[in-house]
């Protein structure tokens, strides 16, 4: 079956730091460099979640551009942006998921399949850039 897939570009300024409370200080030093510094660090992220699904022949659309919009302000821009992604996102708290490029672009997924899981798009990949050197891509098996 045919698939057409919509790319939307969402942008947040956030900070964190990667840390595991079961180290110490020096292991988490030792593996995450710079990344560990106490005081954190943030960076201008640009993230691009690209949903796919057959063409609605009604509206011409894979999903509706302005609901997209709207998961994409609430599950994205609301969650980390001018945010300590270590300290004001739960889900990255202390102890729980290393708030790592990997990890951010496969949270934002879930959260945003979640939102549109009364629709035919799925997502099917989230790429999010820390900077113009360091990116990745968490893609779903379609």
């Amino acid at each position: 079956m045919p698939r057409t897939s919509l790319t939307r570009r969402v942008m947040f300024a956030a900070a964190h730091r990667y840390r595991r409370p079961d180290w110490s200080d020096q292991e988490n030093a030792d593996i995450f460099g710079a990344c560990a510094h106490p005081h954190y660090h943030g960076h201008s992220y640009v993230c691009d979640v690209t949903v796919a699904g057959p063409v609605d022949e009604e509206t011409g659309f894979v999903v509706d551009l302005g609901f997209l919009d709207n998961v994409l302000q609430r599950e994205v821009r609301e969650r980390f942006d001018h945010r300590n992604i270590s300290l004001d996102v739960p889900e990255f708290a202390d102890g729980k998921m290393i708030p790592t490029g990997e990890n951010l672009a496969r949270f934002i997924c879930d959260r945003v399949q979640a939102a549109l899981s009364h629709t035919s798009a799925r997502v099917i990949k989230v790429h999010l850039a820390e900077d113009a050197m360091l990116s990745c891509s968490y893609e779903v098996d379609a």
